[in-house]
């Protein structure tokens, strides 16, 4: 704050945009993280902090793995990819590229916005 500003990204959830069945608690919690940034957003304008969150699909990560198996042919990462038009699961360094692209002067303008990183799983 005191050499004028900063930036804050969240971490949200494809699900956040969305839902699903028997993931109330998950999808309440996203959607919470969503509505936080863009209140804090409005907050925090003046003082020059920009927040935003990223809105990651299925992200192949060791988490993931427990769920779903740890072999890329397994059936819940063949489902999964399935459930993304790009017919995959998503790598880590996509979501921090985005993070890193919405933290630099490139996306100086944006604020309270919420980046579906997802696939194009949220606009089927």
């Amino acid at each position: 704050l005191k050499n004028g500003g900063g930036v804050i990204v969240n971490n949200a959830s494809m699900f956040g945009l969305t839902g699903f069945a028997n993931g109330s608690i998950y999808c309440a919690s996203k959607h919470g993280v969503i509505g936080l940034t863009k209140a804090v957003a409005l907050e925090q304008a003046e003082a020059g902090i920009r927040i935003n969150s990223v809105c990651p699909g299925v992200i192949q990560t060791d988490m993931n793995d427990r769920i779903f198996g740890k072999d890329d042919d397994s059936e819940g990462k063949v489902q999964m990819a399935a459930a993304h038009p790009i017919g995959r699961l998503g790598k880590p360094e996509e979501i921090a590229n985005a993070v890193v692209w919405l933290c630099s002067d490139a996306a100086s303008f944006i604020t309270g916005h919420s980046l579906p990183i997802d696939g194009g799983y949220t606009v089927k």
